[in-house]
């Protein structure tokens, strides 16, 4: 099988987002820093992209939806076919936006719309163009709010962005978990890979929370959890990009955690095992999570552009920052949850 072709992670080509029903536009010329760190063994593939097959008009009816099922069949040997010789792009992080779009939000979408059933707020909150930093709460035992997150993002926003998730050291060591991960556009948690997407211009997705949100127990739903040093927001002012609060209500309770078996955790070096209502006493039944209806919120998002450069260097800004930041989430958590009807409807 032939490599892919390497790009920079800015490049417009790479950030076009297909949105569902509507056709994509034409690619602009590229922009922002070339690419630093290229993926190992990659190298340019000559060919490019194979142009998708226009559909001939046809009268509705039979032959409407034969034609459909024709054009969407040559759509999917060409996509393929491009897979098997390597005439995709990805970027030094490995963030392949064909398999994105096409493949991976494809598989998610269902999951968000008819089993969760995702309402979604305040995304006009995300810039159109240009970095920014959506600061979210974590929770779920499983990392699905940040999945949900990202088709939110991808799906409602009026530009259409792409959201770059900094995801913890144990996702890119798990086997195809990391690959999938990398393909999807997420990257290590570390300010580095975090200011260099900024500066891009990418959307920077962050859940400070860590381990410490998304495996606490039951018992603390909604409580946020401390949000470390506040390195996010050190990382949001030297990339002077705008910071975006986001509230998730319904994940908490996909997973009840109402215990964790610290000891098995430790043997396979992980941060907790679970316990649930259903598992592991349903065995792999009970890793089916319950079918919550979610509500994710963007907040105004708090500017970083009008501070000095070396207000990165100060901690009790970044403290005050972080503290405002945690607060405006918590405040929208407690106002979503008295606006619920129902955790399942």
């Amino acid at each position: 099988m032939a490599d892919a072709k390497v790009i920079p992670f800015d490049d417009d080509r790479s950030r076009a987002r297909r949105r569902p029903g509507r056709p994509e536009e034409p690619s602009g010329p590229e922009k922002g820093p070339a690419a630093v760190r290229a993926l190992p063994g990659a190298r340019e593939v000559p060919a490019g992209p194979d142009p998708e097959p226009v559909a001939e008009p046809v009268p509705e009816g039979a032959g409407a939806g034969r034609a459909d099922w024709e054009r969407r069949l040559a759509g999917g040997l060409a996509f393929l076919r491009r897979r098997v010789t390597g005439a995709y792009e990805v970027d030094e992080f490995g963030y392949d936006a064909e398999l994105t779009d096409q493949v991976l939000m494809s598989l998610l979408r269902p999951l968000y719309e008819k089993y969760f059933r995702v309402e979604v707020k305040g995304v006009e909150n995300i810039p159109e163009k240009g970095g920014a930093l959506i600061v979210a709460n974590h929770s779920g035992t499983l990392p699905l709010d940040g999945l949900m997150m990202q088709v939110a993002v991808h799906d409602h926003h009026p530009a259409g962005r792409h959201l770059r998730l900094l995801a913890a050291d144990l996702v890119f060591v798990l086997p195809v978990v990391n690959e999938l991960a990398r393909k999807a556009g997420h990257t290590l948690a570390c300010a580095e890979d975090a200011e260099r997407l900024l500066r891009a211009g990418e959307v920077v997705g962050v859940m400070p929370e860590g381990f410490k949100g998304i495996g606490k127990p039951f018992s603390e739903r909604y409580k946020l959890q401390r949000f470390g040093r506040g390195g996010f927001v050190s990382t949001a002012l030297r990339a002077g990009v705008p910071i975006v609060p986001c509230s998730i209500v319904g994940a908490e309770e996909i997973y009840p955690m109402i215990g964790n078996a610290k000891t098995l955790a430790r043997l396979l070096g992980l941060p907790y095992v679970p316990v649930t209502p259903t598992f592991p006493w349903l065995g792999p039944l009970g890793m089916l999570p319950l079918p919550t209806k979610w509500t994710i919120q963007f907040g105004e998002p708090i500017p970083t552009d009008s501070y000095p450069p070396e207000a990165a260097e100060d901690p009790m800004l970044m403290f005050n920052l972080t503290d405002q930041v945690r607060e405006q989430i918590q405040h929208t958590l407690y106002k979503l949850l008295v606006q619920r009807r129902s955790v399942f409807f």
